[in-house]
């Protein structure tokens, strides 16, 4: 089975500062380079992973964050969307590994980094990913039914973790996660490691090191 895991890539100034806040949320460290410019960090279901924006070669903003995937097998990827008639399908390789892309809705390029096999220059954590935790990107797009078919196409529970805000004429990806932690608990661990959430609705919002506005979804 090719399992393909949502994974929001986040572009930072300051690695170690979005790790330490991730990590405060619920979030595990799994495997991070030696140099300590990437890490990729594990929910029950989902990823977000990390890049430091000065070494990023495709002009990764600080704060600024992509959707991005990750699958056991891209050429298996490859095949399926050819044969669903999306164009610009390929499979290239990269410094960290084989990617897969696709150019998707509104001529938006979709990434897609095989699960590497070979950790040469990174090191692996033994994660313990907490089960009440979940990547939920929030996506902003035009053709929203057009977004969903890809997600359903990539398979696995990713159209059930996106949740889609306001209309936008361009994709813009935020970070956002669901819990079903009691939400006090949650609160509690921020402030006493010096962030500031505010409850809205049933969940909490809160500015990362980046700056950016993070919603955390709880049971409503």
């Amino acid at each position: 089975m090719n399992e393909v895991v949502i994974r929001p890539l986040r572009f930072t100034a300051d690695v170690p500062a979005m790790r330490a806040f991730l990590e405060t949320l619920g979030l595990r460290s799994r495997i991070e380079s030696e140099r300590g410019g990437w890490v990729d960090m594990v929910a029950g279901r989902g990823m977000v992973a990390l890049h430091d924006s000065a070494t990023s070669s495709t002009g990764g903003r600080s704060g600024e964050t992509r959707l991005a995937f990750e699958a056991d097998d891209v050429d298996e990827l490859k095949e399926r969307f050819e044969a669903a008639g999306y164009e610009g399908a390929t499979v290239f390789d990269e410094a960290f590994g084989r990617v897969f892309s696709v150019v998707g809705p509104e001529n938006t390029v979709i990434w897609v980094d095989e699960r590497s096999k070979d950790l040469y220059g990174y090191k692996l954590h033994d994660a313990q990913p907490d089960p009440r935790w979940e990547v939920t990107p929030r996506l902003s797009v035009g053709d929203q039914a057009a977004w969903l078919q890809v997600l359903v196409l990539l398979g696995g529970d990713n159209a059930d973790l996106v949740r889609f805000g306001p209309p936008a004429a361009e994709l813009e990806v935020r970070l956002e996660f669901g819990t079903t932690e009691a939400m006090a608990e949650v609160a509690q661990r921020l402030t006493a490691a010096g962030y500031q959430p505010e409850q809205v609705d049933a969940g909490l919002t809160i500015i990362d090191p980046d700056g950016q506005t993070v919603r955390v979804h709880g049971e409503s």
